[in-house]
């Protein structure tokens, strides 16, 4: 398939306006990092919502509200979640503590469990892993976890204080999380019958797209985080 350079342009410029607001908003304070979050969280239950009212097979107004419902619970707990993250775990790094050093190894771990498993895939995947996303495959998925994993530990090491149990508990259950929570994702479109949940981005989706997989490793990171980390 040709390459269509004005659709490249466009996803290239869009993704580089929507890396550096994001960044800018998490390292310029503990508040921008919370007003931040907390705009992706309610984008996010809009278009969750969105969702729901196109799916045929949820009509009843009681089918309608459970849904609703479960949407603001999954999009709450993930923004306490990750909030919490930040302000009560503040981390040493290059000499200063800080509180965007959790959230961030989260995140990271997301992209590369991301960018790896699709080059992994690439090249050995054969195996698909799920009929909601048919491009997915279990060698892409666990080597791109894998990979996440040793890219978080060896930088986190170098990086911060942080311990290897802890650094290991917060990529693995990211990637892993991070993998499921796309899935889900994809699930409510599949329900929808659309290819995206919103515009926000121009070539890449909206909010449920581009954070389908922090709104369900955020809170289980802090779970895990919670129930085993020294």
């Amino acid at each position: 398939m040709a390459l269509d350079l004005q659709t490249f342009k466009t996803r290239a410029l869009s993704a580089i306006i929507f890396v550096v607001v994001m960044l800018g908003a998490i390292f310029y304070s503990i508040n921008s990092f919370i007003i931040l979050f907390l705009i992706v969280h309610t984008g996010c239950y809009i278009e969750y919502s969105k969702l729901i009212k196109k799916t045929p097979t949820i009509s009843t107004t009681q089918a309608k509200v459970l849904y609703n419902l479960f949407g603001l619970a999954y999009m709450t707990t993930s923004f306490f979640a990750i909030t919490h993250l930040a302000s009560a775990h503040w981390v040493t790094v290059l000499g200063t503590t800080t509180y965007y050093v959790l959230p961030m190894l989260v995140i990271v771990s997301i992209w590369i469990n991301d960018t790896m498993a699709y080059i992994v895939g690439s090249f050995i995947g054969k195996t698909p892993l799920s009929a909601l996303s048919p491009k997915k495959t279990w060698e892409g998925t666990i080597g791109g976890a894998l990979l996440a994993v040793l890219a978080v530990v060896l930088l986190g090491s170098s990086l911060t204080g942080l311990s290897y149990q802890t650094l290991i508990i917060v990529s693995a259950t990211s990637a892993i999380m991070g993998t499921m929570g796309d899935l889900i994702e994809s699930k409510f479109k599949r329900m929808a019958g659309v290819k995206d949940s919103g515009r926000i981005m121009p070539g890449h989706g909206g909010f449920f797209d581009r954070f389908d997989s922090l709104l369900l490793a955020g809170p289980c990171v802090w779970l895990m985080l919670t129930l085993f980390a020294q």
